[in-house]
C-alpha cells in the first residue's frame, strides 16, 4: 500500500513542532525580560504634575522634612500626599498669585483636593506599608532615591518583586538610625566597616528580621 504522505511530510512535522516549541518558549522568555524592564516598571518615567513642584529647592535649598508634606509615613500604610492647604503657608502673595499656582487656587476654591499624579506604583496585589519599613529604619532615599536632586520627582528603583525581595533576605545593609530616616545622601557618607557594625546594632535593636514568604506582601 502507498504511503500517504511522502517522506519529507516527517521532517516538516518535526520541523514545525520544533517551532512551536521555540516560539512559545520565546514568548514566555520575551514577557519575562520585557517585565524587567524600565518601560514595564515605569523606573525613570517622567510624570508631570498638576502642579511644578521642584523637589531641589524644597527638599535640598530648603530643606523641607519629608514629613511635613508626606504627613502618615510613620503612622500608615501610605505616606501621603500634601494637602492644599500645605502649599500656601510658606509662599508669599506673589507667588499664590502667579501662573504656576492656578491649580492651587482652583483647589482652594473648589475645595477639591489638588490631583497629583502617583509616581511609585505597585501592582493592586501588592501590600506594602510605609509606616513598618520607617520603624524599622529603612530611609526615603532607600526606595525613593535621591529626591533633593530632581526637579521632577521620577520612580528611581524598579520596585520588582526580585528587588524587593533583595532587601527582604538581607535588610541590614539598608538600615539607618531613625532619626535619619529622611536625611538624603546618608548611605554614600557610611559605607565604613564601622558603619556596617553600627547597622548589625540597629537590626538587633528594631528587631528587624528577614522576611520573604508570599504572605508578607501579597495579602
Amino acid at each position: 500500500m502507498p504511503a500517504l504522505f511522502p517522506r519529507w511530510s516527517n521532517t516538516v512535522a518535526r520541523g514545525s513542532l520544533l517551532a512551536i516549541v521555540v516560539i512559545v518558549c520565546g514568548v514566555i522568555l520575551g514577557l519575562m525580560l520585557w517585565v524587567r524592564t524600565s518601560y514595564a516598571t515605569g523606573q525613570h518615567a517622567s510624570i508631570a504634575q498638576p502642579v511644578p513642584f521642584d523637589h531641589r529647592i524644597h527638599a535640598h535649598a530648603l530643606q523641607i522634612d519629608c514629613r511635613y508634606c508626606h504627613a502618615t509615613v510613620e503612622q500608615t500604610a501610605s505616606a501621603g500626599v500634601p494637602p492644599t492647604a500645605a502649599c500656601v503657608g510658606c509662599h508669599n502673595s506673589v507667588w499664590l498669585q502667579s501662573a504656576p499656582f492656578a491649580p492651587v487656587r482652583a483647589s482652594l476654591s473648589s475645595l477639591r483636593p489638588i490631583a497629583w499624579q502617583r509616581v511609585n506604583a505597585l501592582p493592586d496585589f501588592v501590600f506594602f506599608d510605609h509606616s513598618i519599613h520607617v520603624a524599622k529604619g529603612v530611609g526615603c532615599e532607600t526606595c525613593h532615591g535621591r529626591v533633593d536632586r530632581m526637579a521632577r520627582v521620577e520612580q528611581a528603583a524598579p520596585l520588582s518583586m526580585g528587588w524587593c525581595l533583595s532587601c527582604h533576605r538581607n535588610p541590614t545593609p539598608n538600615l539607618r538610625p531613625r532619626s535619619e530616616i529622611v536625611a538624603m545622601g546618608w548611605d554614600a557618607a557610611h559605607t565604613s566597616p564601622a558603619d556596617d557594625s553600627a547597622r548589625i546594632r540597629l537590626q538587633h535593636e528594631y528587631g528587624v528580621r528577614s522576611l520573604t514568604s508570599c504572605t508578607t506582601c501579597h495579602r
